[in-house]
């Protein structure tokens, strides 16, 4: 395609992983896409069925220390693919500003003179808690959200100033993503801080899927909890009140193994099953268990709510 005018790129939110939360806009672009090139988490295993016989679908996901395509390789793919008049859609799992890493992908395509709009999708931030009856905020209780990622807490320094300061705030919610395997790491510096150990967390695992399990517990607790359960990702961590067990009454029953069904109503067109088509992602090491990073914190007969999946847990 030498000489052709640039393409396109969009920037989709895939939202928490079922297809049938992405937004109707994201669906058209995915079905007008000559390529796509998908993450591991949202609807990336779904979404096959969705697109043009024709169209290339790119996998760049990333597994918990496995990232087999860098994020300089993702950001060039989309300048070539656009640069060879291809109209492409890069499918990213949440909202790809939040903790997506969207905005360096914004910046290589302008670099690049390509035009980019950005699709927002449900974050998995406020999505996933929600699927486990968790509020992020809940009158009363919690009139704020601080949304962190877990190499906030990893890091060399430990966690940042302000995620000490939400979480030692009993009237603000901290949600970690990519939290798994900083949890022993953010645990220990909130207690250090004088953050109350009772402080309610619930881990959400694989949250709007009918894989999906809670563990409830406390802050000073939660490392031996998060080990018992052998808590995998892809999981949201709550830390606050709203974490509360039965804030909101029971919790709603785990999702049945059914298809999704697009295409009609507004979406127009005859329903459309989705069986799950895998993309075959390169083979990664099961995610480490967070017993295997550091040393347990809290107290060995921790007081623990598990609802979902049996005890041994999903896999990564």
């Amino acid at each position: 395609m030498s000489g052709a005018a640039p393409g396109r790129v969009a920037l989709v939110g895939g939202g928490p992983g079922p297809l049938d939360l992405l937004t109707v806009r994201a669906l058209r672009l995915l079905r007008a896409a000559d390529v796509v090139i998908a993450d591991r988490l949202g609807p990336a295993a779904e979404i096959r069925a969705e697109l043009r016989p024709d169209a290339l679908l790119v996998d760049v996901g990333k597994h918990p220390g496995h990232h087999p395509v860098p994020q300089e390789r993702i950001s060039a793919l989309l300048v070539e693919h656009a640069l060879a008049g291809r109209t492409v859609v890069r499918l990213k799992g949440g909202d790809p500003f939040v903790l997506g890493r969207g905005g360096e992908e914004v910046l290589a395509c302008r670099a690049a003179g390509i035009e980019v709009e950005v699709v927002p999708g449900i974050s998995s931030a406020l999505a996933v808690p929600q699927a486990a009856d968790v509020p992020v905020t809940h009158r009363g209780v919690a009139a704020g959200v601080h949304v962190v990622s877990g190499h906030d807490a990893a890091g060399p320094h430990g966690p940042s100033v302000a995620t000490l300061a939400a979480l030692a705030d009993d009237t603000l919610t901290t949600v970690v993503l990519m939290g798994v395997g900083a949890l022993p790491a953010l645990v220990g510096a909130a207690l250090a801080h004088g953050v109350p150990g009772e402080r309610p967390v619930a881990i959400v695992e694989n949250g709007h899927t009918p894989r999906q399990r809670t563990t409830r517990t406390t802050l000073e607790r939660a490392v031996r909890a998060a080990e018992e359960a052998q808590v995998r990702s892809p999981a949201v961590i709550v830390i606050g009140e709203v974490a509360r067990p039965g804030l909101l009454g029971a919790e709603p029953p785990a999702l049945e193994e059914e298809p999704a069904v697009l295409g009609a109503g507004v979406l127009a067109g005859a329903p459309v099953g989705l069986p799950a088509v895998p993309l075959a992602p390169p083979v990664a090491p099961r995610a480490p268990s967070v017993a295997s990073l550091a040393p347990t914190v809290g107290s060995a007969d921790a007081s623990t709510l598990v609802t979902g999946l049996s005890a041994t847990g999903p896999g990564a």
